[in-house]
């Protein structure tokens, strides 16, 4: 949707604490074992003993082991509670939150093409509004609140209640990877008339133009 900048990648703890899950999932630490001591998983993974640590707390965090103050990390469960929905996008790669990003958004115009309202298309335009005087005074911030409150917007006028509530939740992380990746409104900018053209294709119910927009603003 804007200007691309250096993307933040998963980070070093988050690839560790995956690695040592799925060991635990297939068997190779059972409930109540003891984890390997903090050198031997530095040397193992070859990463510093912070990021061993922030592993560890990801995995404690969600139930797959316990620490033990002087006795070490033990296995707590392998299979803990199923993380929730919030959780799990909250520690995705940026890469394949763009790719469902878009393979949602498309399904949502689809829909919001048929069902949305005048008082929902109201609605969008009030946001799309919003988003080019905040562009234009600069405020990449309020830029990023506005636009994901425009995409959800669109989401609720899909009239698919799951496909709603799936965007909302989606779209906290996205807004997230947004203000670690853009730090001008110069994208907003560039975009604004693609917003604006998206929206008088829902307004025409004009599905196929939507998803070349939509197409468009993504790449960006």
């Amino acid at each position: 949707m804007m200007i691309k900048t250096k993307r933040k990648r998963q980070s070093l703890s988050d690839e560790v604490a995956g690695q040592l899950q799925e060991q635990i999932s297939l068997g190779k630490y059972q409930k109540g074992d003891r984890l390997p001591t903090e050198p031997e998983l530095m040397h193992y993974f070859e990463v510093s003993r912070s990021t061993i640590r922030e592993a560890i707390k990801v995995l404690a965090n969600s139930g797959w082991v316990r620490v033990q103050q002087g006795l070490g990390t033990f296995v707590e469960s392998d299979r803990p509670d199923p993380e929730t929905l919030e959780q799990r996008f909250s520690r995705v790669d940026v890469a394949h939150l763009e790719e469902v990003r878009m393979l949602l958004e498309r399904k949502i115009l689809e829909k919001a093409a048929v069902n949305r309202t005048a008082a929902q298309l109201a609605q969008m335009k009030g946001y799309l509004e919003e988003r080019k005087q905040f562009a234009e005074a600069g405020n990449e911030k309020k830029c990023i609140e506005v636009d994901i409150a425009f995409h959800t917007c669109v989401a609720q006028a899909s009239g698919n209640p799951i496909l709603a509530d799936l965007y909302r939740v989606f779209a906290v992380r996205l807004e997230e990877s947004f203000l670690l990746r853009y730090n001008t409104s110069d994208n907003f900018k560039i975009t604004q008339r693609l917003h604006e053209q998206l929206l008088d294709s829902l307004e025409r119910r004009d599905s196929a133009e939507a998803f070349r927009l939509i197409e468009q603003i993504t790449s960006y």
